[in-house]
């Protein structure tokens, strides 16, 4: 055998190897599904304004990292994370040496093949100790959280499975409060997603945060997180006190503080959320993030003083205290885009929101121009690129037929979220406007094949889309979509 036959037969014995591995090289993660640079911006806030879980952070920075092909940054990540846990678990750090599977990966990835196996050989040592399960793998509660944070901090997608991971690691550990934080946060982007229950009393979010102040009352984040919560169902007195009593424990960390900022704007009470923000972007004078949540406090001012029936006389001091609180908006939401083009997508989308709302419409067409051009987006921004862009088209442009295009944009990524509903809805609801009026409106028919066509009802898609061809004849997407649900139908008709 060649010397480079031989490279590749070593390559190959490796690769099988690290594929048996319990890590985030392995544990599902889809580029396609993920928004590497926002994620990129998340974790690197995370390590700067996180005090716990930093291990964690790191780890995953290092998967980001590798993707991106930034190996040699990768491997400084999980030194960092290495050292962070030798210091913060000096007992039981094999116990979270989930490290060591990422670093036979990330040299595996670098074409360093010696190096790779050195760390599956430190793996298989640790896991011989710990369990008597494969050479590379240990189940433990240690490794089911690590996969939790790991696919909580990617993708909306994964949430249910986060859930489940945080369920199987409380199963050996039940007072673990870090397991206990990271499933009510799972819960808490869940129930985000589905709707929360009418009594607070019901949601497990609530009951989760509440078992972890049970056993640590000192827990900041978990009080500002349930003031969240108890928010929505109006428990408006139970939730301040947990705020200010989670600011006397702790007013100078960043991480706590911009959820203590997000309540107050919830809340109402925006003086309250800016003067926590100004204190924080004098911490943290370039971050994104509070620079976004301070555009959006003055957003919520510039509101308030739409409402007011107060004069609009360009001399008029409302009208010069509108001027300023603009200003100050673009101010902030330029300090978010500087360096976050690609990135900050939401911001931009808050951005196009706010030049609606001064009236700005060819600056806010401008914004979602750029954002529909984007690609590689995760489905769930993307969707909500659509939706946005075409409610605007809608709404301002008086466009029907591009929002009707940008609905369908949106219907047709596969992702289950609020804003596929949305397009679903909105679709809907022009198509059949539309066919009371002109029953054999080809567009319209089609829309409503699709519909039917995704909500399972084939046959009714069918009589849609044969309807759609009497009056667009040759109309390829509607042929396509017939001839698929044909076969489909023959093949269940078969069976």
């Amino acid at each position: 055998m060649q010397k480079g036959e031989l490279s590749n037969s070593l390559r190959d014995l490796l690769k099988e190897k690290v594929k048996k591995l319990q890590c985030h090289f392995t544990w599902g993660l889809q580029k396609e599904t993920i928004d590497l640079d926002e994620m990129m911006y998340r974790l690197q806030n995370s390590v700067n304004f996180g005090v716990i879980y930093q291990a964690t952070f790191y780890n995953q920075l290092a998967f980001v990292n590798c993707l991106q092909g930034n190996y040699e940054e990768a491997i400084q990540n999980l030194k960092e994370a290495e050292k962070i846990l030798r210091e913060n678990h000096k007992d039981e750090f094999e116990r979270r040496s989930i490290t060591y599977g990422n670093f036979a990966w990330v040299h595996y990835h670098m074409g360093q093949l010696t190096e790779a196996q050195s760390y599956l050989d430190k793996l298989e040592m640790i896991c011989k100790l710990l369990t008597n399960c494969p050479r590379y793998t240990a189940m433990i509660p240690e490794v089911y959280g690590e996969k939790g944070w790991s696919l909580l901090s990617s993708a909306g997608e994964y949430y249910e499975e986060a859930k489940e991971c945080f369920e199987k690691a409380l199963e050996e550990d039940p007072d673990n409060t870090e397991w206990i934080m990271g499933y009510a946060t799972a819960l808490l982007c869940l129930e985000s997603f589905s709707g929360t229950p009418e009594n607070y009393k019901w949601s497990q979010s609530v009951k989760q945060l509440q078992r972890v102040l049970e056993l640590d009352p000192d827990d900041s984040m978990a009080m500002v997180l349930l003031a969240l919560k108890l928010l929505e169902f109006n428990e408006k007195e139970e939730a301040n006190g947990l705020v200010k009593e989670a600011l006397q424990k702790i007013n100078d960390l960043p991480y706590m503080l911009r959820y203590a900022a997000k309540f107050y704007r919830v809340q109402g009470a925006v003086e309250n959320a800016v003067k926590l923000l100004k204190e924080t972007l004098e911490l943290t004078p370039h971050s994104s993030f509070f620079h976004h949540q301070m555009a959006m406090c003055y957003m919520s001012k510039i509101r308030d003083t739409k409402k007011s029936p107060i004069s609009r006389s360009h001399h008029s001091m409302a009208f010069q205290q509108e001027s300023e609180l603009i200003s100050q908006c673009k101010y902030h939401f330029e300090k978010v885009c500087e360096h976050r083009v690609r990135s900050a997508i939401k911001s931009q989308m808050h951005f196009a929101n706010f030049c609606e709302i001064i009236g700005d419409y060819s600056k806010a067409d401008e914004v979602y121009s750029n954002l529909v051009k984007l690609k590689d987006i995760c489905p769930e921004n993307m969707q909500k690129i659509y939706l946005r862009a075409g409610s605007f088209e809608l709404k301002h442009k008086r466009s029907k037929s591009n929002a009707i295009s940008l609905f369908l944009k949106g219907l047709k990524v596969e992702y289950d979220s609020y804003e596929r509903k949305k397009c679903h809805e909105e679709l809907e609801k022009w198509a059949d406007r539309k066919l009371c009026r002109y029953q054999h409106d080809s567009k319209a028919l089609g829309v409503k094949g699709l519909l039917h066509q995704l909500n399972g009802n084939k046959s009714k898609a069918i009589e849609y889309f044969q309807k759609a061809l009497e009056f667009d004849h040759g109309n390829k997407e509607y042929l396509s979509a017939l001839c698929e649900l044909c076969l489909s139908m023959k093949s269940q008709n078969d069976a």
